[in-house]
């Protein structure tokens, strides 16, 4: 048996012949590499402890009886599409089902080369009389500025042939879940300010989707921390494109310089850009902190991509059009205040490029750390300043993240970040690419949708009221008679059936309710959209014990009707039994009955 090597054997080792210029070289690059890592986490650092030291400066929410009592200014809003068929149909039921706000229409425009978005959204407005179509005279795509003008012209002939006026724009898009409460909080605060941005916030999904976790801990920590210490400095706030309140006669004003265009139809961000120039014009912007309601934040939700190429598509877009064609077209023509958000907005040009060298080298400093001190001990003093500017920055979105999502999913949020650096690289490199090619053939950048996904389970979307509320807010009840069924409430009991067993509510109120509860159109389809085949799409017994009946197959959608309100075991259920995306309706029994013999 071989004797033991000594303990410090491994030094007795021959080291490779370039092994101190390698070391020299890789601590060369670590010094520049911790200097942009350090000068970048300083930055973070300052906007963190503004964030802790001013979190209780942000404006309160109004008093609910004052947001429900003020006065309802006219809202439009705006849904700019291409090929959004698979979702509009879903995203405008469940808008016109839950927004608490009476006085607002939605206008969406759509190419005429996009023949099934156009024969959703034809569909949907013959459904609800506040949908308008908006069919721009052009095929597409061009740019979503350029289809939000457009919208605007169809909005503007709504007026002249109704002889109303709109007070405030409002844009969004079709994968958005618009929060019921959205509209009141923007009807109350554009009364004293010309541009009011809703918060946005992804929908949760399982941890382990490391790519849309990625969007959720991001728009969290941006939502909670970045914008509202913008506002506070006195910055500019972004648009984010979607739950963002314009008023009228401010976007009116932009559009004089741009030949009678709100947006401008050359920008990929548009939203980005109207926002800096109307804090430029001297109006006054706020951003709605983020508030609770029955414990889901207010705000506008939405599935963003949940796969790397989708993600590195839509961020290069974005890039694009924050950091490259916000630097060509606006500059650092701007008060030295606003030229910091400039550098913040911009430095992701570097930083995005730099990350997964970040990555590399954390990991080579590990190994390396003992020579890298050994030769260069002040290293040690610039690396420990990175790591603790890093730590406090990931520290930050945890806790950002945990705020919305929970500790559970919060905790995966640094690795996360890794893949975040990963994903952020392609995107530059992409971005970086499509800028100097469009340059360099003299082209304007096209828009670049990416598919959107919107939740299968009608309850699956934030600040859904409880049934009695929604039948107070519907004035079918009032709240003592609500709290008097739920005294009396037999064990194993719905509240609906029994307020109808005692004849304190019609049958036809409380499928009202449960279809605005959950978001779903309410009420039988026409008979020439029922189909025999359709009917057989699903096993006849599992569609009896769930009492559903499919009854057409259209753009890759099952369309059902339902006497109940689909419930995540329905859902899931029904979902494996068929690879199409799933639509309800729902149907009081005795309509149901008359569908199933008529597609029987």
């Amino acid at each position: 048996m071989p004797p033991p090597l000594p303990r410090n054997s491994l030094r007795a080792f021959p080291r490779p012949r370039h092994y101190p210029y390698s070391v020299s070289f890789f601590t060369a690059c670590l010094v520049a590499l911790a200097a942009w890592i350090l000068l970048s986490g300083l930055d973070d650092l300052f906007i963190g402890i503004v964030s802790f030291l001013t979190r209780r400066r942000q404006a309160p929410r109004p008093p609910q009886a004052e947001l429900e009592c003020a006065r309802e200014r006219r809202i439009a809003i705006f849904v700019a599409l291409w090929h959004e068929h698979k979702v509009t149909g879903q995203m405008l039921d469940r808008t016109v089902s839950t927004v608490r706000y009476g006085n607002y229409d939605v206008f969406v425009g759509v190419y005429p080369n996009d023949t099934l978005t156009v024969r959703a959204v034809s569909e949907a407005a013959a459904r609800h009389p506040r949908v308008h179509l908006a069919m721009l005279p052009h095929d597409g795509p061009t740019s979503k500025g350029d289809n939000l003008n457009w919208i605007h012209r169809r909005m503007q002939e709504y007026e002249r042939e109704h002889g109303v006026e709109f007070d405030v724009i409002v844009t969004h898009d079709a994968e958005d879940l618009i929060h019921p409460e959205s509209l009141r909080l923007i009807n109350w605060y554009s009364a004293d300010y010309a541009m009011v941005q809703i918060p946005v916030l992804a929908l949760p999904t399982p941890a382990h989707e490391f790519t849309h976790g990625l969007y959720c801990d991001e728009f969290a920590e941006f939502q909670l921390k970045d914008i509202p210490v913008r506002q506070i400095l006195g910055g500019f706030v972004p648009s984010n494109g979607v739950g963002c309140g314009f008023e009228r006669k401010a976007l009116e004003r932009l559009a004089d310089s741009r030949q009678g265009r709100i947006f401008d139809p050359d920008s990929l961000t548009e939203d980005y850009e109207n926002g800096f120039r109307l804090h430029q014009l001297g109006y006054r912007q706020i951003f709605v902190p983020v508030q609770f309601d029955a414990g889901e934040p207010i705000a506008t939700r939405e599935y963003f991509p949940r796969k790397r190429g989708a993600a590195v598509r839509q961020r290069s877009r974005w890039i694009a059009g924050i950091a490259l064609q916000g630097w060509e077209r606006l500059g650092w023509r701007a008060p030295w205040l606003q030229r910091y958000w400039f550098w913040r907005d911009r430095k992701g040009l570097v930083g995005c490029l730099l990350a997964p060298v970040s990555n590399l080298t954390f990991v080579c400093g590990l190994v390396l750390w003992r020579p890298i001190v050994q030769e260069t001990p002040w290293m040690a003093w610039l690396y420990a300043a990175t790591l603790v500017t890093a730590a406090f920055q990931i520290s930050m979105r945890m806790y950002c993240s945990s705020r919305i999502y929970g500790w559970r999913f919060a905790s995966l949020s640094p690795l996360r970040a890794f893949w975040g650096n990963v994903v952020n690289f392609l995107a530059t490199v992409k971005a970086i690419s499509q800028f100097t090619a469009a340059h360099r053939r003299r082209q304007t950048l096209r828009w670049q949708k990416t598919e959107h996904s919107f939740p299968v389970h009608p309850l699956q979307a934030p600040g859904r009221q409880r049934l009695g509320e929604v039948l107070v807010r519907m004035h079918c009840l009032n709240m003592e008679d609500v709290e008097g069924a739920l005294r009396s409430l037999p064990s194993g009991s719905r509240l609906g059936e029994h307020l109808v067993r005692l004849r304190k509510l019609t049958e036809e109120n409380l499928y009202r309710a449960l279809s605005s509860q959950a978001g779903i159109p309410l009420g039988a389809p026409d008979d020439r959209e029922v189909s025999r085949m359709a009917s057989r799409m699903l096993p006849a017994e599992m569609a009896r014990r769930w009492r559903v009946q499919p009854y057409r197959v259209d753009m890759g959608q099952l369309h059902l009707v339902t006497t109940e309100v689909p419930s995540d075991e329905m859902v899931r259920e029904l979902a494996s039994a068929s690879a199409l995306d799933l639509r309800f309706r729902l149907t009081p029994p005795r309509e149901f009955q008359r569908l199933v013999k008529l597609a029987s």
